[in-house]
């Protein structure tokens, strides 16, 4: 159970690393240096202490490595008077959202402990946090996982019940070695960090939520997460395990009849859903989900939404199917409806599109009753169809 979430501050919170970098560049040419932006940028995610004993070691300088952290960090003082520190569009608005939420909230910075105090109360967030750790006060810093398990200690949490957030590949290695899920973000002024560890990366803050970071850390841990619960039904996502039962339904010759993407061997459909899990689930957050009896737990069905080249548009498609045994009781309108109030709501999709063989009868008026209107007849994958829509009511 996801129970904290931990931040770095430089470059996932504030745009600081230009302003570090620039003051490093200063400050060492007073020790006769010239170093470059991606000779600062590989130490992103470490401490000062740490960079500047490489620094000494590299150039082979006769100073003391507290002497030439001193000077930096007095050139980086004045820069900040010169030049403020912009939060991360969105970020401020994410870390109070998830204030709401049963879960503690800690920034594990590199940065002294007074740069990361002050920050957060230059943007107004302390009360948000219940920990602020800095890797100063540390033996090992980035990538050595020392930092976020300390705060996982001071949270009183275990580390996999942690998520972490970061911009570097320091800190990505480092939330990784403590066992912990991690959300890489890419910041394109943290120069060209390789973030491939994480198990996901995102771009910005504009559209990341609780319910997202939760889906993340339960994917992380192989527990499929749950979209949806109506009056009688669980939508969750598939899992390998529920791969047999799926197959079971897709031998259904009433089912068969209109699915065209199903392998001759149970085998090679728990390989295929294998990868689906990982990189459509994952990727995109969203797919063709399991449909489960509420009453039973009995997998009945799948409904989801996937993306699709449909009449030489890209478009995003509804779709779903049930066991036979379960036609004729309203599930396949509760099912479809709760997807695209999910897909509506929770994923800002502005439009979905449904592809029906005009001989599915029965599928035509299940789009019909939840609002989707015809838009063209068209031919599809050797099927005579119909091109049903509905668009996102929220979005103009």
């Amino acid at each position: 159970m996801l129970k904290a979430i931990l931040f770095d501050m430089d470059g996932v919170i504030i745009d600081s690393e230009p302003l570090h970098c620039k003051a490093f560049q200063i400050a060492m040419k007073q020790f006769g240096l010239d170093l470059s932006k991606e000779y600062c940028y590989q130490f992103i995610g470490n401490t000062d202490r740490y960079m500047v004993e490489v620094l000494v070691n590299d150039f082979n300088l006769p100073n003391n490595p507290e002497e030439v952290i001193q000077v930096k960090h007095n050139v980086l003082k004045q820069l900040e008077l010169e030049e403020s520190y912009p939060a991360v569009p969105y970020v401020v608005d994410l870390i109070k959202n998830l204030s709401k939420h049963p879960i503690k909230l800690a920034i594990a910075s590199s940065s002294p402990m007074d740069q990361i105090e002050r920050t957060a109360k230059d943007l107004n967030l302390s009360s948000y946090f219940h920990k602020f750790v800095s890797g100063m006060d540390l033996k090992h810093s980035k990538p050595a996982p020392d930092i976020f398990l300390k705060a996982a200690s001071l949270l009183g949490v275990s580390p996999e019940e942690c998520l972490v957030i970061e911009d570097s590949y320091n800190g990505v290695t480092a939330a990784k070695a403590a066992g912990m899920t991690c959300v890489g973000y890419y910041n394109e002024n943290s120069g060209n960090q390789d973030l491939s560890g994480a198990d996901i990366i995102i771009e910005g803050f504009e559209e990341i939520t609780y319910s997202y970071l939760n889906n993340v850390y339960q994917r992380s841990h192989g527990e499929p997460v749950t979209i949806a619960n109506t009056e009688r039904l669980i939508i969750r996502e598939l899992s390998v395990d529920d791969i047999a039962s799926m197959y079971r339904i897709y031998q259904q010759p009433e089912v068969h009849e209109f699915i065209d993407d199903i392998d001759d061997y149970l085998q090679e459909e728990i390989e295929k859903h294998k990868a689906y899990i990982k990189n459509v689930y994952s990727f995109y957050g969203y797919g063709f989900w399991g449909i489960f009896s509420r009453e039973t737990g009995e997998l009945i069905g799948r409904c989801g939404i996937q993306n699709s080249e449909i009449n030489g548009r890209f478009e995003i498609e509804l779709g779903y199917l049930l066991n036979v045994d379960h036609w004729g009781y309203g599930y396949a309108i509760e099912c479809t409806k709760s997807v695209l109030e999910y897909a509506f709501y929770e994923l800002h999709i502005p439009r979905i599109v449904a592809v029906i063989d005009k001989k599915n009868t029965h599928s035509l008026k299940v789009a019909m009753h939840i609002g989707m209107r015809l838009e063209n007849e068209i031919f599809h994958k050797g099927r005579n169809c119909d091109l049903y829509v509905i668009e996102n009511p929220n979005i103009e």
